[in-house]
């Protein structure tokens, strides 16, 4: 792999991202690594490799990870970033302010991102399969599918905003919707027979297990 078209790049730049394939990673640091300075902070976007071996390969420490999901696309990213042992407070500032610009940012430990990955790295598949499910449900009530999908997409989006910004926990909120002997208990009645909060839960220990198989040790 051939990066010399982009080594002046790299040379006038003051923060580096590593936004390429894990499996890649070691390569492209490794050759960067002779034009890297100290001066230079270094970022990594690429899944499962660990900050001691980025910065083993690149030869410096002021380096910091970053977990986003794909909701990025749209400005709603979910991004957790852990900051190696080079890098300075000041430095995960500044990697929250750019990240900031596509969503929403946290400060976590790295121990912490294979959950993290479970989470909010695999967690918009789960809510995609939620939103197709619901508009099934919807055609099979009798709705025409653009509305049962535009109705069902626009629910979890609104469901989101308010477990955002309203202030209360979602079982308050689900209790705001839930009246007695109403239509929406009937409903909660037939997700909590089937287990629905177990599975998500299930889903998230294991997407998080596969990330601890995947990572390199």
């Amino acid at each position: 792999m051939c990066i010399s078209y982009g080594e002046q790049v790299v040379e006038d730049s003051d923060v580096i991202i590593f936004s390429v394939k894990p499996q890649i990673v070691k390569e492209v640091a490794s050759q960067v690594k002779p034009i890297l300075t100290e001066k230079q902070l270094l970022v990594s976007v690429a899944a499962g490799v660990k900050l001691k071996d980025l910065q083993e390969w690149a030869g410096n420490s002021r380096f910091i990870r970053v977990m986003p999901n794909t909701p990025a696309a749209v400005g709603e990213a979910a991004s957790v970033i852990s900051l190696g042992s080079g890098a300075t407070k000041e430095d995960g500032d500044l990697i929250s302010l750019l990240f900031g610009a596509i969503g929403k940012v946290w400060k976590a430990d790295e121990k912490l991102f294979d959950a993290v990955t479970g989470l909010s790295g695999s967690g918009p598949a789960y809510i995609y399969l939620a939103i197709e499910a619901l508009a099934d449900g919807g055609v099979a009530a009798g709705l025409p599918r653009d509305l049962a999908l535009g109705l069902a997409s626009q629910t979890v989006l609104g469901a989101a905003s308010m477990a955002t910004n309203a202030g209360k926990h979602p079982g308050q909120l689900k209790d705001d919707v839930t009246s007695p002997g109403g239509t929406t208990i009937a409903g909660v009645h037939e997700l909590e027979k089937a287990g629905f909060r177990g599975t998500l839960m299930n889903a998230v220990v294991a997407a998080t297990k596969r990330s601890r198989e995947l990572s390199p040790n």
